[in-house]
């Protein structure tokens, strides 16, 4: 049995990592996806419930290159057996995202997806309904690759319910999870925000701290609910659920404008998480006041990039903080829109680039670097 993850370009590999955290199995990186084994559905159930690197989850039931798109995904839908579905389910939708420059589009795939699967199971009975569905029918399609396959949640998870007060340069959680999970952030630390502005990071850190499902409230909304394979889905929650702890790391997000701290004091409130974080507005010439000497384990930040801000002075006194505050063996980790000039700042406060990633917010290219101390 295979799974498939779809998720932003760029995060693949930590996407594949938390996924054998939290099932336990193989995967195979390729590109905005991860394919994997899956022991039983309930794998599959648990990254709906629990995945903070996921757009979508489906079971996976095949995949194949193209040149003629048409041609060879109604040869693919004729040679594939999904029947034990489709006698299930007699009532489907299709949806389907599409990356790349093809020659058609994503509402094309849909339709003529559902006319293949309705000429083969013609004699089934079964009928599309885009409003009282059993089942979903996804199609992926990047470049010239298509994953076909069933979509357990039946929503964007990357989609998060809290980012309720949003600044204009808000993080999708996916996106601030893998900047966490590439800091080297581990949960019993001390991490720090500076520009929380809508308190993403720290949010997504408690998430990952405390192992709280990021959709924990949204136990009645999974499509997989309607699936008969076989789950108490109430002991499911139940026993997933068990496995939230409290947190052992102190996470700290701070903003210079009160306006921002109430953000995130009010998106933090929303998941349940609130008792986790620390807010508090502070001008970023205060960190050196807020913490001793070599204290912070880990700086996460969405750094300034906007024209309007004097970025030479933000950088400066970023960095002339961080190298006082950071612990010897700690990094900053950084999402930025400006690298070059974020890493010119870096070397002259003696920090080196530990490693650096593109990653991709929609079409949006963004840089996420990795500082450490440098060795004096």
């Amino acid at each position: 049995m295979k799974g498939l993850v779809i998720t932003s370009r760029g995060i693949e590999e930590i996407a594949c990592k938390e996924i054998i955290e939290l099932i336990d199995t193989e995967c195979k990186t390729e590109e905005s996806c991860v394919i994997f084994d899956c022991n039983d559905f309930e794998d599959l159930c648990l990254l709906c419930y629990k995945s903070q690197s996921a757009d979508r989850v489906l079971y996976l039931i095949g995949n194949f290159e193209f040149q003629d798109f048409f041609y060879e995904f109604e040869r693919f839908i004729e040679k594939t057996d999904f029947g034990d579905w489709i006698n299930k389910y007699k009532n489907f939708k299709v949806e389907c995202i599409r990356i790349g420059n093809q020659n058609f589009k994503s509402i094309d795939a849909e339709k003529k997806a559902a006319e293949y699967i309705l000429k083969k199971y013609k004699n089934n009975n079964i009928k599309i309904n885009i409003k009282e569905y059993d089942i979903i029918f996804f199609v992926y399609i990047l470049n010239n690759k298509c994953y076909f396959g069933i979509d357990f949640a039946g929503f964007e998870l990357n989609k998060r319910a809290y980012k309720i007060f949003l600044h204009q340069n808000s993080l999708r959680g996916t996106v601030a999870y893998a900047l966490i999970r590439e800091s080297g952030f581990e949960k019993n630390e001390l991490m720090l925000d500076p520009f929380s502005r809508d308190g993403v990071i720290p949010i997504e850190t408690a998430f990952y701290a405390t192992g709280f499902p990021q959709n924990y409230y949204k136990k009645d909304k999974f499509a997989f609910l309607k699936l008969d394979i076989g789950i108490d889905f109430d002991k499911f929650f139940e026993n997933s659920d068990k496995k939230i702890k409290e947190s052992e790391a102190a996470i700290y997000s701070f903003d210079h404008l009160f306006k921002y701290v109430d953000f995130s004091k009010k998106n933090a409130k929303i998941p349940g998480v609130y008792k986790n974080i620390n807010f508090s507005r502070v001008e970023l010439e205060w960190l050196d006041i807020k913490f001793k000497k070599e204290n912070v384990d880990r700086i996460i930040t969405n750094i300034p990039s906007s024209k309007n801000a004097n970025l030479d002075k933000i950088y400066n006194e970023f960095f002339y903080q961080c190298e006082y505050i950071l612990k010897n063996n700690g990094t900053v980790a950084l999402i930025s829109r400006a690298p070059d000039y974020v890493k010119n700042h870096a070397a002259r406060h003696n920090f080196l680039v530990s490693r650096e990633k593109d990653v991709w917010s929609g079409e949006q290219l963004l840089k996420i670097i990795v500082f450490k101390k440098k060795s004096i």
